[in-house]
């Protein structure tokens, strides 16, 4: 069973990752970059002339693994899935470099019995070169089989970090169709997201799951490239969304976009095969690529 005070205090060790060009074009094809191969917007991020790391990479480096996997958190690994993710982007990854981080945990929410447990995180991400803020990572963990642990009550729940500004009340400007691959899932997963349900059949259907799921991450990765691309020349220096369902590796993420001021931008994600949203509470701020040069 969770203990509140285990996990809010957990030793999480400080993680350094090298990483080179090879692995940020490798990141990039495993988002879908590459799928048309005479598009300049594509080639950018997977091949080794000046390349471009897409900024989502930020959420695969440095990052603490499978910890509730360890049996002292007292959480149950099968009904783990993640349940929210924020990225804030402060000074855009460089080609190849190394970085640190150090995961912390911000807030163990008890949802009650039988409804689970909710766990935030936060790390930031520094270039061990510089010393410089590259990003802020702040993600969300839903503990499906693990609610009712807080028998006390003192667990009440209370934001952990700001809401995004609401999304305007009108129909959305523009969608994008992000298809993916059958396989798309195993090739994400050699980013260093091993869970199981991604590539498991037996594994998945032990935790509810008909067959192996897409990673949320990925799900996310494709909505901000539909953004940089409805919003291009641009590059994302934030983005937020809730992981409000699951896809299927093999069906298209339809991305609805609204557009606001000073590169404002919400949206939401759906599963066009199944008209179910995956991607809720989508929020994102993307700068001009001529600012960043400026800058």
């Amino acid at each position: 069973m969770i203990k509140r005070e285990t996990l809010m205090n957990w030793p999480f060790d400080e993680k350094v990752h090298a990483y080179t060009k090879r692995d940020a074009m490798f990141y990039a094809l495993s988002i879908g970059f590459g799928s048309d191969p005479m598009d300049p917007t594509h080639l950018n991020h997977v091949l080794e002339d000046n390349t471009r790391v897409f900024p989502t990479m930020a959420l695969v480096l440095a990052h603490p693994g499978p910890w509730t996997a360890d049996s002292a958190t007292g959480v149950n690994r099968k009904g783990v899935v993640h349940g929210e993710q924020r990225l804030v982007i402060h000074k855009p990854l460089p080609a190849e470099g190394t970085v640190r981080s150090r995961n912390r945990v911000t807030a163990v929410i008890d949802k009650g019995e039988g409804k689970g447990a909710v766990i935030h995180t936060e790390r930031n991400l520094h270039d061990v070169k510089t010393g410089e803020l590259l990003a802020t990572i702040q993600g969300t963990t839903f503990c499906r089989r693990d609610g009712g642990f807080d028998k006390e009550g003192g667990g009440v729940e209370a934001p952990v970090r700001p809401e995004p500004p609401a999304r305007p009340e009108r129909p959305c400007d523009v969608s994008v169709n992000m298809p993916t691959s059958a396989g798309a899932a195993l090739l994400y997963r050699l980013n260093g997201d091993y869970n199981p349900i991604h590539s498991h059949p037996e594994a998945a259907k032990a935790s509810g799951f008909e067959r192996p799921i897409t990673h949320g991450l990925l799900t996310l990765a494709l909505a901000a490239r539909a953004l940089e691309a409805e919003c291009a020349p641009s590059s994302l220096i934030e983005i937020n969304a809730r992981f409000s369902s699951t896809m299927v590796p093999g069906e298209t993420l339809h991305v609805e976009i609204w557009h606001g001021r000073e590169g404002e931008v919400w949206f939401r994600g759906l599963c066009k095969e199944r008209g179910v949203e995956v991607l809720s509470k989508g929020y994102a701020r993307l700068a001009h690529i001529e600012q960043e040069a400026a800058s």
